[in-house]
């Protein structure tokens, strides 16, 4: 079986990967995004969650709000083309102000 086992990067050949951002203490998903190199590049450097939008580009979570996403451990899938930040949560981690992004069953 081909796998990323052993990687440390994402693989942002084909473009932005899907970040999932969960609270290292609860397990729950809070919100998934997605990341670019650049995103990847600062979230690693200054230990905050940072994005890419196609609509903002680059953007910090939480730096208008206060509701940062501290990041407490980076995980990639088997392939390297799905993120997995585990984080402590500062406020709300959705725009809607509840805790998770993740609550509308369907």
């Amino acid at each position: 079986m081909e796998g990323a086992e052993g990687r440390t990067e994402p693989d942002f050949r084909k473009g932005l990967v899907p970040a999932i951002a969960q609270d290292a203490e609860t397990g729950e998903v809070l919100m998934v995004a997605y990341m670019d190199a650049e995103a990847w590049t600062k979230t690693v450097e200054t230990g905050h969650a940072w994005f890419h939008s196609r609509s903002r580009g680059l953007w910090e979570k939480g730096a208008t709000s206060g509701n940062q996403l501290d990041v407490v451990e980076r995980w990639l899938d088997c392939d390297a083309d799905t993120i997995l930040l585990k984080v402590h949560a500062h406020g709300p981690a959705c725009h809607t102000g509840a805790e998770s992004c993740f609550f509308t069953r369907a």
